[in-house]
Order: C-alpha cells, then structure tokens, then sequence
C-alpha cells in the first residue's frame, strides 16, 4: 500500500519548561521549524528521531542522553509535523501535567507549513513483534484505526482497553491522558533514583483497589499506554494515519523494536 503526504514543520518557535519527571530538575525543550526530520538536541549533540538511535527505554524512551521524547514525539504525530527541531536543556523534556496536552496545545498554537514537497511511503508487510510473555504489538497499513489492550495480572483494575481514530480522537481522547504508576512500585522507582520529579498532578497512582490520585479517564492507563505507542513508532517516520495498529500490554522497549521494524519494512520517495 502507498501513501502520499506532504511534509510539514513548524511556522514558529515554542518552548516549553518544567520539572523533569526522572531527574527532578528544571528542564526545557524549545521545538522550531527544521527540514531534515525530527531531531533532538542538547549542547553539541544532535540526534535524530529515528529507532536506531534510542539507547534506553527502562521507564521512557531516550535518543542519545535526552529522555522523555515519547510525549512530545505523540503530539508531533497527531499534528503531521514530519520535520522539526528540538532543543532540550536538560537531561530530558519536561513532564508538564504528565500528558501530551501542553504539548500538543503549544505545537499546534505556532501553526505549521508545507516544506514544498510530498513523500510517499510503501509499507510492504504486516509487522508482528513479540516481546515476553503476551506483549505484542501488530501493525499493517491501514486507515489509522489503533487500540491498546493493557492489563497488569493479578493488580487492579484488571484488563483496560481503548481504541481509537487517529489524528482525529488524539485531542479528545488520548493527549489528556497522564502517566501512571503502581502505589507498590514507588519505593523501587525511589530506590533506582527515578521519579523525582513524580506529584499527584503530573502522575496517576493505581492502587490495591483504586486510584489514588484524581484520573480523567477510567481507562486513562491503556489511554496513556496508547498515547506511548503513538509517539514511539513516529520513531519510523509514518504517521499515523496510514497505519492500524494494536498494542496488548507493550512497553517502551517493544515499542521501538516495532517501530525498527516498521521502518524496515517501507520504501519511501521524496
């Protein structure tokens, strides 16, 4: 199947700035317009937004030594910014409210513009990667339909799951949704050094038998779960839309190797 869309960035320049959620301090990420993909930065270093170059995935997705890129990388995808740069001081993008709510809110606020030429992607074949135990994920080319099935066994609330419209429902349905944890893992995250940028307004707390901070969503776990997985596999360049995708129980780990493999898997022209 191939799929012709033009190339869009950014029309302005917006920052953004606020705690970081592992490393506890001020961080900023200023995203302005670019033509040669998406790409991070911090000091010297520029890397860009492709699966290859991820070196960590334990808890967030990491390009180089900048952590955190899957929230902001999800807002790029539902807007179809194919090209932009990002600048982040600091060891990763701030959390925010722990959603893709600002971001997509301040992206979309700077407009963006065509960069005068169309791409086509040819996606050559279903991808199916298995990870331990029942996370999978299956991607095919599509009309940008994708759901996330989540469930941790023998933890409440029991199997979550939400599908979605994509761009159309991201909005709505899937940027508001925050970050999570379990109340029995915070002492390990403490332990590991992680978290310290964690409160009651960026992070959603699944207890023994309810949550323990205000959710916006019942199922706001699968929803964020989605929302990871949308801006992971924009790590292969596709957006969304030309893609059906399910995601049963998937980290960021499997996220990426998808997304390697789905960028394998597709021929483009410029």
């Amino acid at each position: 199947m191939t799929s012709e869309f033009d190339r869009r960035t950014l029309s302005g320049e917006v920052s953004f700035e606020g705690v970081g959620i592992h490393s506890g301090v001020v961080c900023r990420a200023v995203a302005r317009s670019g033509s040669d993909g998406i790409a991070f930065s911090s000091g010297d270093e520029r890397i860009a937004a492709v699966a290859g170059n991820v070196t960590e995935t334990k808890n967030t997705t990491t390009l180089g030594s900048i952590g955190m890129v899957e929230h902001i990388m999800a807002a790029l995808a539902a807007l179809e910014i194919t090209d932009a740069e990002i600048e982040v001081v600091g060891p990763e993008l701030p959390i925010l409210d722990g959603s893709a709510k600002e971001y997509l809110e301040g992206l979309r606020a700077v407009g963006s513009e065509a960069l005068g030429s169309k791409r086509q992607v040819h996606i050559f074949s279903r991808v199916n990667v298995q990870g331990d135990g029942e996370e999978l994920i299956g991607i095919s080319a599509g009309t940008g339909r994708w759901r996330f099935d989540w469930e941790r066994s023998g933890y409440w609330p029991g199997p979550l799951s939400f599908e979605a419209q994509l761009p159309e429902d991201f909005e709505t349905e899937i940027a508001p949704a925050r970050t999570f944890c379990h109340e029995s893992d915070i002492p390990l995250i403490k332990a590991a050094g992680l978290g310290k940028g964690g409160n009651e307004h960026n992070t959603l707390v699944v207890g023994a038998d309810g949550y323990r901070t205000e959710c916006r969503f019942t199922d706001e776990p699968a929803r964020h779960k989605l929302l990871d997985l949308i801006g992971d596999l924009m790590l292969s360049q596709v957006p969304p839309r030309f893609l059906n995708v399910v995601g049963e129980r998937s980290g960021h780990r499997l996220n990426v190797a998808a997304s390697a493999r789905l960028a394998e898997v597709c021929t483009w022209e410029d």
